[in-house]
């Protein structure tokens, strides 16, 4: 099959589920307090007699943790951290929970991820800085050992039987240590500091958390200079619960390579009314316009000054579909009113993410299927934005060309051949997308890819190049 013929299926063809699980993943935005298993919860509690848990059955407990996060607000969301954080203060428990969350990662084929946490928030009289970051790197070199000791592409390269391994793809883990903007600048500044000191130790990073809203990131202004005296890489949450000041901030004061989250950019694009005046286009409005690059809606956007900049530098957005709902970033339950689709149609540097897989009760394979559910996404839409991420890490470029080259791409061209040699013998029911052909001129009617906007029918591939 020539690359043609493969592109053109990647752009036309949606994924079920069951696709999307088996494709590779990357990840950019994931909290460690955030993504514990609720039975390891449970078993520290049990051990250690803290917390007090509103129930001792797993299932029950997962269930909790979602509801309490369902409250549309975002400080209330935090709080529910209070439970995590209470089993991650001792060394043996933060090394068991980062193995673990390489473990999950890996069966839902993530193959790269940037895990963050604050270790100010494990720092107690048994463990310090060092402690805490030590345990918690042992425990993903620990997870990567057993996935990468154990994964179908080791299995071929030793000559074994593929089918016995437990894991597709290897897996690489990397931290962002993480500061919490409500505190004060000299804990941020001595992140900042261990940030720095183990930089050749598998911590990539740096971030700053917590509620935006009378915490402007500015605050920590002298720790980011000094990560930039030192060129190393940072991403701050902006965007999230405060608008364009917050984000504006980030990126033009403190200097920021990638947007946690970001959604708040949408008060940056405009729409002109029957007056010819220029209006704010917002959410609300998202869930009722059809969304295609072809749309009057989306042809008559205008994106403001910072919206242009920030795409225009290919500024990074660490998009949380479900976070966003849930935290009331996005005032709506509906995704439909989410601008990622929006953003993705316009070309910013979308990456979907998780944020907190158990607060959410989700994964990677989910927070895709919600794009392919309600926004109507192929394949290339997906590899679009996993590349995005892979481009986007904080680790080399070789290092990220070669995740892309030798893993993702790979694994793309790998499934639509096998698909497509099987459904010559077992042709499947016609899955492609639901835009209709006479919502279109009939210029456009021989460029199917281009009608979606997808990444590989754009004059612009930057999204799709290995570099």
């Amino acid at each position: 099959m020539d690359n043609c013929r493969l592109k053109s299926i990647l752009a036309k063809e949606l994924p079920t589920i069951d696709d999307i699980k088996l494709l590779p993943k990357v990840l950019l935005h994931e909290h460690l307090d955030g993504g514990l298993r609720p039975a390891t919860i449970i078993d520290i509690a049990k051990e250690t007699g803290k917390p007090s848990l509103p129930t001792y059955d797993t299932a029950e407990l997962e269930n909790w943790f979602f509801t309490q996060c369902n409250s549309g607000s975002l400080v209330k969301y935090l709080e529910c951290f209070d439970k995590t954080i209470a089993v991650m203060q001792r060394p043996e428990d933060l090394r068991r929970i980062a193995r673990e969350c390489v473990i999950d990662l890996a069966e839902d084929n993530v193959v790269y991820a940037e895990i963050r946490y604050a270790p100010e928030m494990f720092v107690n009289d048994i463990q310090t800085y060092d402690d805490v970051i030590s345990a918690i790197t042992e425990g993903f070199q620990e997870g990567m050992f057993e996935v990468n000791a154990n994964n179908k592409k080791y299995y071929l390269e030793q000559g074994w039987n593929p089918s016995e391994a437990t894991f597709l793809y290897p897996i690489r883990v990397e931290s962002l240590l993480c500061s919490m903007r409500q505190h004060s600048d000299e804990i941020t500044e001595r992140v900042a500091k261990y940030v720095v000191k183990y930089r050749d130790q598998h911590v990539v990073g740096m971030d700053i958390a917590g509620p935006e809203n009378g915490f402007p990131p500015s605050r920590h202004l002298d720790a980011f200079n000094a990560l930039r005296k030192e060129n190393m890489h940072f991403t701050i949450h902006a965007g999230e619960d405060f608008g364009l000041p917050s984000i504006w901030e980030a990126i033009q004061i403190c200097g920021s390579e990638r947007l946690g989250h970001g959604v708040r950019l949408i008060d940056d694009l405009y729409q002109t009314n029957e007056d010819g005046e220029l209006r704010v286009f917002t959410m609300r409005e998202l869930g009722s316009i059809p969304l295609h690059p072809n749309s009057h809606q989306v042809r008559s956007l205008q994106l403001g000054r910072l919206a242009h900049y920030i795409r225009d530098r290919r500024i990074t957005l660490e998009v949380c579909p479900t976070s966003n709902l849930q935290t009331g970033c996005v005032p709506s339950s509906n995704i439909r009113e989410h601008p990622v689709h929006l953003f993705h149609l316009l070309r910013f540097r979308v990456t979907i993410n998780t944020d907190n897989r158990l607060m959410s009760s989700t994964s990677m394979t989910r927070e895709l299927g919600l794009m392919v559910e309600n926004f109507q996404w192929t394949f290339a839409d997906i590899q679009r934005v996993t590349i995005n991420a892979m481009k986007s890490a904080f680790i080399p470029f070789d290092e990220r060309v070669t995740l892309i080259k030798r893993i993702i791409k790979p694994a793309y061209k790998e499934f639509v051949l096998d698909r497509h040699e099987k459904e010559e013998l077992y042709p499947r029911p016609n899955r492609f997308s639901y835009y209709n052909a006479d919502e279109y001129s009939e210029t456009d009617d021989d460029d199917e890819g281009h009608k979606r906007g997808h990444v590989f029918s754009h004059g612009d591939d930057d999204d799709d190049s290995d570099a």
